[in-house]
Order: structure tokens, then C-alpha cells, then sequence
């Protein structure tokens, strides 16, 4: 049997509803953000509308500046290269590091020419002594110390071999001149030495100075003592800057003598002795 309850409940009382049209609408602020402004809005003629009042504009973003940027950029880059390397520079020798000028160090009588610097014969060296001796004979002959340097090496035994002279060592570039009066038999390579430079004096003795690097005279050059003729340099066997200076009697194939005890007798010390 149905429940009669159910069919015979009460109508609702719909004059509650018909109350909600006379209640205000609700607001939100995004309503506020679009709702016209309050107040006259006056358009000038020839003019710009004027803005209205209380609202809040965006800020714009920051215009990019293109140029800056890749001026920064370029260089980050550079100083990373630089600090990154790792490695200092390596420093090359230029001709001032030996003392040298830039002409000396292109002069013209260069070792490429060697072949110039030829041996002059022995009527051409006896010549020019005959020369050197009348020179010589109104005044009192000159010796000097060949380099500004220190004897390292004696005219003795070394290495199981004999020395045949002694190693004058100086800094490469000391000026190296002529220890007696005479004239240049040869000037070039040779053996040993890298280069070489034989010296006839007017006694006939020859001093050989081995192991430069710059020459400035050649064959059948007549030289005085004191006369530059080459440089120190570190030229053939040779484990350092240094001057070898070997002296042979009565000629280039001579017998060997000591240069110390030569130099002695002429009244010149060496300097390490």
C-alpha cells in the first residue's frame, strides 16, 4: 500500500525566490579592473584623450640592448682564452739579448758568404807581415787579453784527452779581440770549434780562437791587438758561452804552448787562473 505522505506534502512557498532580484549583484575585482571609469572623460579637439585616474598601468619590460650584450659576450670570451691557456709566452731571443745591434746581428759578412772567407797562401800572409813589421818597429809590440772572461779550462788533460788551450767563458755577445798584432789567415767553419778564426802574428806564432758566433774580419785581414774581431758565442762541441784560445809556434801546424804561460810572459794575468 503507497504512502500517501508523499503525495499529499505541502507547495513550497516560492515568494522567498521572487525576493533575490531586489538583492544588489555581486562584485569582483576583475568587474572593478573593467568597469568604465568614474567621472567626465573630456575629448580636446586636436589633442590626446586624456588617461583616466586610479588605475594602475604595467610596467614595461627592459628594452634589450643587442650591442652591450655581444660587446660583453666577446669579451668573457677573450679573458677565458687568456686565463685558460695556462702557459706563459714564451719568450723569444732577439740580437739585444747578446749585446748584439740589429746591424750586427744582419751584417753583411754573415757566415753565408764562408766560402769567401778563403785561406789566404803563404806569400800573401809573409806579405802582409813584412808590412806589420815595419809597422811594428817604431813602436813597442801589444798584447791583450783576448775576451773579458774567466779560464775555466786549462791547457792540460781533461777528459781523458789533452786540452790544447784554455776556455776563456763569458756571456754570449763579450767582444772578442786580437791578443797580438797580425794578420788573419782563416775565418770560417771549422772542426770541432763551429767557427774559427787563425790568426798569424808577426813572430810567426798562430792563436786560433774557436766557438763564436759573429765574425768580423777575414782572410787577409791585418789586425792589431785590441781589434774586434768576432764574439762569444757557443758554437761545435761546446757546453757553454766561451772563448777557445790555442796557440801553436812558427805556425798553423806548430807545436802547442800554453796560452796562460804566453800571456804571462807578455805581462797579461788570466783571469780564474
Amino acid at each position: 500500500m503507497r504512502d500517501r505522505s508523499v503525495l499529499e506534502a505541502p507547495a513550497l512557498d516560492l515568494t522567498a525566490l521572487e525576493d533575490l532580484d531586489a538583492l544588489p549583484a555581486a562584485r569582483f575585482p576583475a568587474d572593478d579592473a573593467l568597469a568604465p571609469p568614474a567621472g567626465r572623460v573630456e575629448v580636446l579637439a586636436g589633442g590626446p584623450v586624456a588617461r583616466p585616474t586610479g588605475r594602475h598601468r604595467l610596467p614595461r619590460p627592459p628594452r634589450r640592448r643587442g650591442g652591450l650584450l655581444l660587446a660583453a659576450l666577446a669579451v668573457g670570451g677573450l679573458l677565458a682564452a687568456v686565463l685558460g691557456s695556462g702557459a706563459a709566452p714564451r719568450p723569444d731571443a732577439v740580437a739585444g739579448d747578446y749585446g748584439l745591434s740589429a746591424t750586427e746581428s744582419n751584417f753583411s759578412g754573415g757566415m753565408d758568404d764562408a766560402d769567401a772567407r778563403r785561406e789566404i797562401t803563404a806569400a800573401e800572409a809573409q806579405a802582409r807581415l813584412d808590412d806589420l813589421a815595419a809597422s811594428r818597429a817604431a813602436r813597442e809590440p801589444s798584447f791583450v787579453l783576448p775576451t773579458d772572461g774567466v779560464m775555466t779550462t786549462c791547457f792540460c788533460q781533461r777528459w781523458g784527452q789533452m786540452h790544447w788551450g784554455i776556455d776563456l767563458a763569458a756571456p754570449l755577445g763579450t767582444p772578442i779581440v786580437a791578443a797580438a798584432d797580425g794578420v788573419v789567415l782563416r775565418a770560417g767553419p771549422a772542426s770541432g770549434y763551429g767557427n774559427a778564426i787563425y790568426v798569424q802574428d808577426a813572430d810567426g806564432n798562430v792563436e786560433i780562437y774557436g766557438h763564436m758566433r759573429y765574425l768580423y774580419v777575414e782572410a787577409g785581414d791585418v789586425v792589431s791587438a785590441g781589434d774586434l774581431i768576432a764574439k762569444v758565442g757557443s758554437e761545435g762541441q761546446s757546453t757553454g758561452p766561451h772563448l777557445h784560445f790555442e796557440i801553436h809556434v812558427g805556425s798553423m801546424t806548430g807545436r802547442p804552448t800554453d796560452p796562460e804561460v804566453w800571456l804571462n810572459d807578455r805581462g797579461i794575468s788570466v783571469p780564474g787562473a
